[in-house]
């Protein structure tokens, strides 16, 4: 399925030069909340794809009549619109902010490659490391209570399988500036590990 396009100027964003880190994790690692005390500390901008692509599909357009058709089926959302949508959100931000967190990006290593083709080179990745049945258990607690379409047990395993087979040679292509962090204490501990690798 055909997703609408829109044309942008990225050249605001090459000259600004500020840090761009990959947050990866599985869904349900917790990588949002350390997202959210990264933004407190350091003053960065946290950008999800996810976040972006329901944003887009919540506000009628066609653009996001099209990709909840492709969500829903559990499919991944084509490369060039979620390009697109991270593009548009880091210019909109691109003078207010000390660098940008890309949540749950690059799905798969060729969504790497393309982003630092097109936007810019990523200076750091993050990973957090979470054991499948800890992912699935959270996930089904926040489903009580999210209302998201993706949030039961099928659909939930059937993402896990996914991120491990795309996120595997994302975070070895990617090993001289990724950091992985087992993410199974607290916030503030898991934290703690983030502010040692960010400096």
């Amino acid at each position: 399925m055909a997703v609408e396009r829109k044309a942008v100027d990225l050249a605001p964003l090459k000259s600004a030069k500020l840090p761009v880190i990959f947050v990866l994790g599985g869904p349900g690692c917790g990588k949002g909340t350390q997202c959210a005390k990264i933004v407190e500390k350091y003053g960065y901008t946290h950008l999800s794809s996810g976040d972006l692509l329901r944003d887009e599909v919540a506000s009628g357009s066609e653009r996001g009549k099209q990709l909840n058709a492709i969500m829903e089926k559990g499919d991944l959302v084509p490369l060039e619109v979620v390009l697109d949508l991270l593009a548009e959100a880091m210019l909109k931000k691109v003078n207010d902010s000390k660098g940008f967190l890309i949540d749950g990006y690059p799905r798969e290593q060729a969504q790497g490659v393309r982003f630092e083709e097109s936007i810019m080179p990523c200076s750091k990745v993050l990973y957090f490391d979470v054991p499948d049945e800890v992912m699935v258990e959270r996930l089904l607690n926040r489903a009580k209570t999210s209302g998201r379409v993706d949030d039961n047990e099928e659909t939930i395993k059937k993402r896990l399988a996914t991120f491990h087979k795309h996120s595997e040679p994302v975070i070895h292509y990617y090993k001289d500036k990724c950091a992985q962090i087992p993410a199974l204490g607290t916030p503030d501990d898991i934290f703690v590990e983030v502010t040692k690798f960010l400096g």
